[in-house]
């Protein structure tokens, strides 16, 4: 589980600072994303669910999302078009489980 660390500051505002930053972040093979990957292949693969049957589950009750986007499709595909301007891919389950996607 990640460790989260709030600092409050002089002025009063409200720090999180990720100390698990990396251990969330993933590597894909860029090839496997020029090609398309499953949504639910990405899930299962980075942890968001044990199993392509629990990423069905989240993709059908709402609580997948890919960058900020609800999925609302089993077989959407993630494909290099997804990637963000960080060069990443935001996968969500639910409002406290993301992990990051980069092409490697």
């Amino acid at each position: 589980m990640a460790s989260v660390v709030f600092n409050v500051g002089a002025t009063d505002s409200l720090e999180i600072a990720d100390t698990a930053t990396a251990s969330i972040t993933h590597g894909v093979p860029r090839d496997t994303l020029e090609l398309g990957v499953a949504a639910l292949e990405l899930f299962t693969r980075v942890g968001l669910a044990a199993s392509k049957s629990e990423a069905r589950r989240l993709i059908r009750g709402g609580g997948a999302r890919i960058n900020d986007a609800v999925v609302e499709d089993e077989s959407r595909i993630v494909r290099l078009g997804d990637l963000g301007p960080t060069g990443a891919v935001k996968l969500s389950a639910g409002r406290k489980r993301h992990a990051l996607v980069r092409p490697v």
